[in-house]
């Protein structure tokens, strides 16, 4: 992806740091994988861990989603916080592993609605390595409300925020 920063003043390295920081902040993103005939998508929490340049997420060892990324491992993850009206979306390669150690470091409380323990051996990890990301940053829901009946009373295009897209 080429960057475009037209829509922002922020600088490629601010737009990155915003985007990992939103990530770490929303938890959950709509995974999108590809089944070789169409998209499918589901809510998956996220992990991302910037440090490690990855994004993980633990899931079951049955479900299509594995099968798909075997085939097709380019992925799309829809991170959104509606009532923020902060939205960002990433792309990069996805694999699936057993790594028992990593699993039991991601483990968390939340995890027991879907597993007894971090040691139940249906348990996998997809590690997400990012390649780009788009990132749409408004200043929040009354800010945007203001500058859309602005944009309305004089027939200008609002500045609705920040969007720009960056390699990352």
């Amino acid at each position: 992806m080429a960057t475009d920063l037209s829509e922002t003043d922020k600088t490629a390295a601010e737009v990155q740091d915003r985007i990992w920081e939103l990530m770490d902040k929303i938890n959950f993103a709509m995974f999108t994988t590809w089944d070789g005939q169409r998209q499918r998508s589901r809510p998956l929490a996220a992990r991302p861990e910037r440090a490690r340049h990855a994004i993980y997420f633990l899931v079951d060892e049955s479900g299509h989603k594995n099968d798909e990324l075997e085939r097709f491992p380019f992925v799309s993850l829809a991170f959104a916080d509606n009532p923020g009206h902060k939205y960002v979306v990433v792309s990069g390669r996805a694999e699936l592993s057993n790594d028992r150690q990593k699993i039991k470091d991601l483990w968390t409380g939340f995890d027991k609605a879907w597993w007894d323990s971090p040691e139940d051996p249906a348990i996998r990890l997809i590690t997400v390595t990012p390649e780009d990301g788009e990132l749409w940053d408004s200043p929040g829901r009354a800010v945007a409300a203001a500058k859309m009946l602005a944009a309305a009373v004089t027939n200008g295009r609002p500045d609705m925020g920040d969007n720009a897209k960056v390699g990352i």
